[in-house]
């Protein structure tokens, strides 16, 4: 899919009137996404994939439906990515409970009913995003999606309010410690998760990079390192993410290793 080409979306859910509403959300959003096709069951869906191998680009699923459910629908999938082109996933459902099992099998992202435009909108654009990622594939045992380059890696799994959000390792541009929380931050929101620094700097390996003891930078997210004021009124390093406004304190320890980075592009 080229970079201004639309989205191609293929829905699935048993509810025409669900299905209707959120191909109207769809037409409203910036981003252009184009729905290709519109099925009431898992049965259907397969056939339609069949019939239009490569067509979509991304698969709204509904959970509950007669006969198989969307998530063997989408374990479906999974098991004959191999042989078939295997679409995006976003499951679309009324309850929350099967999320995580959800993106077990690979779901790039989990909405709950009645969806929201803002929420919508986030889905697709990370839809679009892992669409355009070179080597994108998803393995045979579930375990779910890989990517070449920065983005491999488990996702981080976050729990906010009414909803549990998927976000790829590559999606993050750095993670603050404050108190006794983390700051995720993206490129389109700031999200807060109770795990400890060290234990996601275990997780996620050397995608990112430690610049102080309460920071940890993504590598491609390393732009400027320079010596700038700091709150207590002195002097010291930091480094400006990409893509923000956002400077974070380097300790004279780590700035040796941040200005490698820049130099190697990363």
């Amino acid at each position: 899919m080229s970079p201004a080409a639309p989205l191609r979306a293929l829905l699935v859910d048993d509810e025409p009137l669900a299905r209707q509403r959120l191909a109207a959300l769809l037409a409203r959003l910036d981003a252009p996404v184009s729905v290709v096709g519109s099925v009431g069951d898992a049965g259907a869906a397969l056939a339609w994939l069949d019939a239009h191998p490569g067509q979509a680009d991304v698969c709204f699923l509904d959970i509950q439906m007669p006969g198989p459910d969307g998530l063997r629908l989408a374990a479906r999938l999974v098991e004959r990515a191999e042989q078939a082109p295997m679409p995006e996933v976003v499951f679309v459902t009324a309850h929350a409970e099967h999320a995580l099992k959800a993106f077990d099998l690979a779901a790039r992202d989990y909405l709950t009913k009645p969806v929201r435009l803002e929420r919508l909108a986030q889905a697709v654009a990370r839809c679009r995003r892992a669409a355009r990622v070179p080597g994108h594939s998803v393995s045979a045992g579930g375990v779910g999606v890989s990517h070449t380059g920065s983005d491999a890696g488990p996702p981080l799994i976050v729990r906010e309010r009414d909803r549990v959000i998927r976000i790829p390792v590559a999606d993050i541009l750095y993670l603050k410690a404050e108190l006794k929380y983390v700051t995720v931050r993206t490129h389109d929101h700031a999200y807060v998760i109770d795990e400890s620094l060290s234990e996601l700097e275990a997780r996620l390996g050397d995608t990112l990079l430690r610049v102080h003891r309460n920071a940890l930078v993504a590598r491609h997210a390393v732009q400027r390192l320079e010596r700038r004021d700091d709150p207590e009124g002195g002097e010291g390093w930091a480094v400006l993410v990409r893509g923000t406004d956002d400077w974070l304190s380097v300790s004279r320890r780590q700035a040796p290793l941040v200005r490698e980075a820049l130099l190697s592009g990363g």
